[in-house]
């Protein structure tokens, strides 16, 4: 089946230039970017000496949606839509956080870039970018100058949906509007102790069953906390019932002294798995906690060879309303293709590598991945959780691939239960029998 059509609005090169001698070229700047229809989106930006133009490359926004979505909006905007860029100087001693982005900070002046969505849409329907802006503009209300580079570019995309819950063990699909085809199933189960083997490796051979033997807890087993929730485990197979990923509960979902909830100080921890030689492999490591009324969430991936992991994703969902477990580091680390794939390191950049840039990575690794898309929408408590997983084309070249995105959807999904309340009783499906 083909990928759906996404296109991608990016934002980059940024940079202010200041009148020689001004004052204000000794503090610090960033910018909210604005576009209806969706989240602000907030990144510093650098300033140059009036005789300089030595702009870095790299990506500070992003705005992805689907085609049809895309369409929309270019049937309510007429011929043009608005981005807005708003331009803040920090004030002193305010945080580099995004957090004390939009709480500390005087506006400086702002950008409307008119956006011609209809030739964006025409360049889209022939599978190119389309640049709209590139160059110096004046920051509206000064006399600073702001230099963008802004593109609309194709980000196709596979859409997987979850048929049900995953614990609930249900089919997951490929969407592509409204044609459906069934690609995977999920298997649901608990992790006895009689399960555990070496945390390095754990076998793939022999039937199904063995398939879902995964990671040991980093618990001891005769540590038994009161109140802790363990061993769920979730394995996707293909149509042909051969397992080709799997997520494990690796570390339990126990609350904190005196709490009756799981703290960000002792996460729960899952591993994302991969088969290999009759071996699950490590693929991922999510974390996650209650905060409040969120789940904290942190993944990253585990490369082969004894590469430190890379740190992808730090952040939250609300366990009441749901939302998305979203990545998207244009100019980070991408997952390794798989072993019998064909992976083209030059198109390893997605959609925005042209304006990327690896500058500051801390690893080598970094060099080697970049365009990392990936999405999965999650419901909140009290609902009936269906995930939908998006996956940059760039990312699939066969099963294990797309597979390792379902488990890590999954996972995600699963953690929203896992750091429930203790005071709250999880569904049957959730206990374990000796328990239910």
């Amino acid at each position: 089946m083909d990928p759906c059509s996404f296109v991608r609005i990016v934002i980059g090169n940024l940079a202010l230039k200041f009148p020689e001698r001004s004052h204000l070229s000794s503090l610090s700047f960033y910018c909210k970017f604005k576009l209806k229809g969706f989240p602000t989106q907030v990144s510093d930006v650098s300033f140059l000496p009036a005789e300089s133009d030595a702009v870095e490359s790299r990506i500070q926004a992003c705005f992805s949606l689907r085609k049809v979505e895309f369409e929309k909006l270019v049937d309510k905007s007429s011929k043009f839509s608005c981005l807005k860029i708003e331009v803040y100087r920090r004030s002193r001693g305010g945080s580099s956080s995004n957090c004390g982005f939009v709480k500390s900070g005087k506006l400086l002046g702002c950008v409307v870039l008119q956006l011609d969505l209809k030739s964006v849409l025409e360049s889209n329907g022939n599978n190119r970018g389309c640049l709209i802006q590139n160059g110096w503009v004046l920051v509206g209300g000064s006399d600073v100058k702001l230099h963008l580079n802004v593109r609309a570019e194709p980000d196709p995309r596979f859409v997987f949906q979850f048929d049900g819950e995953p614990e609930c063990s249900p089919q997951v699909f490929q969407v592509n509007g409204n044609v459906k085809q069934p690609v995977f199933t999920c298997k649901f189960s608990f992790r006895s102790s009689g399960d555990r083997i070496s945390r390095s490796r754990c076998s793939l051979s022999g039937r199904a069953r063995t398939s879902i033997s995964c990671f040991s807890s980093s618990k001891d087993d005769n540590e038994q906390p009161l109140k802790e929730r363990k061993g769920w485990s979730i394995t996707i197979h293909d149509l042909s019932g051969s397992p080709v990923a799997a997520a494990s509960m690796v570390t339990p979902f126990v609350a904190s002294p005196g709490s009756d909830r799981v703290s960000r100080s002792n996460p729960g921890a899952w591993l994302i798995l991969r088969p290999g030689q009759n071996t699950w492999k490590p693929w991922g490591r999510l974390e996650a906690w209650r905060d409040r009324n969120d789940l904290g969430y942190k993944f990253e991936l585990i490369p082969d060879g004894g590469v430190d992991p890379i740190p992808l994703a730090n952040s939250s969902i609300s366990t009441n309303t749901g939302g998305k477990f979203s990545i998207d580091i244009t100019t980070g680390p991408t997952p390794l293709a798989s072993p019998s794939s064909s992976f083209d390191l030059s198109s390893g950049g997605g959609s925005g590598s042209d304006l990327g840039s690896a500058a500051g990575s801390g690893s080598w690794a970094h060099l080697l991945y970049r365009g990392f898309v990936m999405s999965a929408t999650v419901e909140g408590d009290g609902k009936c959780s269906k995930p939908e997983v998006e996956v940059g084309v760039q990312h699939v070249s066969c099963t294990e691939d797309a597979a390792a995105f379902v488990a890590l959807a999954a996972a995600v999904d699963l953690s929203l239960d896992a750091c429930r309340l203790f005071s709250q009783k999880l569904r049957k499906e959730l206990r374990e029998p000796d328990l239910a």
